[in-house]
C-alpha cells in the first residue's frame, strides 16, 4: 500500500490498481498537485470545509467511473456533485480495501458560525488485509475502540481539534505503529510541530511529518 500525503489532511492511498484520494482540499493547490490526483477510483470527503473539499478541482480530476463519499451534510452543501451518501458504521470494500466510516467530532468555534458548522464529521479507516489505515479527520478526543497500524491526525487544535497533548494520547490508543501528523497547512490555524514531536516521543510513538507529495510504501 502507496501512501502520499498533499496539503492539510489529503492523503492518496494507492494499492492493487485502486486509487483512493481523502480530502482533496483547496489548500496549496497547483497544477502539480492535480496532476496526481488525476483519476481515482474513489474520493473520500470526512467534512464540508473548503480546505477538506475543493469542489472545482475535483471536478477537473474525476473520471466517469469515480464514486465520492461522504455526509448528506456533505452533499447539501455541494449539490453540483454527486456523492454516495454514507454515516459513521457503514463499510464499503472498494478495490483491494475495506473501508469502515468512523466517528469524527469536529470542535466548534463562533468563528463556525453562519453555516460553517460541522455536525456530520467522519473519518475513515481502511483495511488491506494486513494493514489498518486510519484517517481520523478534524476531531476532538472522543472515547472509542479503534485500532490501527497507521494514524494521520490533526494537532493544530484552535478549538476545532486536538491539540499535540490530546493527540498524541489519542494516537497511542490507536495502538498504531506510525503517526503521520496533518492539518497544519492553514496559516490563520498554524498548529505548534515541535510541540507535537515533543509529545510523540514523550509518548514514545514512531512518527512521520510527510511534506505535500511526498510517499511511504506500507
Amino acid at each position: 500500500m502507496k501512501l502520499t500525503k498533499f496539503a492539510q489532511s489529503c492523503f492518496l492511498i494507492e494499492e492493487g490498481g485502486t486509487k483512493i484520494l481523502i480530502d482533496p482540499g483547496a489548500l496549496l493547490l497547483d497544477e502539480k498537485t492535480i496532476h496526481a490526483w488525476m483519476n481515482p477510483n474513489f474520493v473520500l470527503v470526512t467534512h464540508k470545509h473548503f480546505d477538506h473539499f475543493c469542489e472545482e478541482a475535483v471536478q477537473k480530476i474525476l473520471s466517469p467511473k469515480t464514486k465520492i463519499f461522504s455526509t448528506r451534510e456533505v452533499a447539501t452543501f455541494y449539490p453540483n456533485t454527486k456523492f454516495e451518501i454514507v454515516k459513521e458504521g457503514d463499510v464499503s470494500v472498494l478495490g483491494k480495501i475495506r473501508v469502515e466510516v468512523v466517528k469524527a467530532v469536529h470542535g466548534y468555534t463562533p468563528l463556525l458560525k453562519g453555516g460553517k458548522e460541522v455536525n456530520e464529521g467522519i473519518g475513515f479507516i481502511l483495511d488491506n488485509g494486513k494493514k489498518r489505515i486510519y484517517h481520523t479527520a478534524d476531531t476532538i478526543c472522543f472515547p472509542n475502540e479503534y485500532k490501527c497500524n497507521v494514524v494521520m491526525l490533526p494537532f493544530n487544535n484552535h478549538g476545532v481539534c486536538m491539540s499535540p497533548f490530546e493527540s498524541a494520547l489519542f494516537a497511542k490508543e490507536t495502538e498504531a505503529e506510525l503517526v503521520l501528523p496533518m492539518h497544519n497547512d492553514n496559516p490563520k490555524l498554524p498548529g505548534d510541530a515541535e510541540k507535537m514531536r515533543q509529545e510523540l516521543e514523550k509518548n514514545k510513538l514512531k512518527y512521520k511529518f510527510l511534506k505535500s507529495g511526498e510517499s511511504i510504501e506500507l
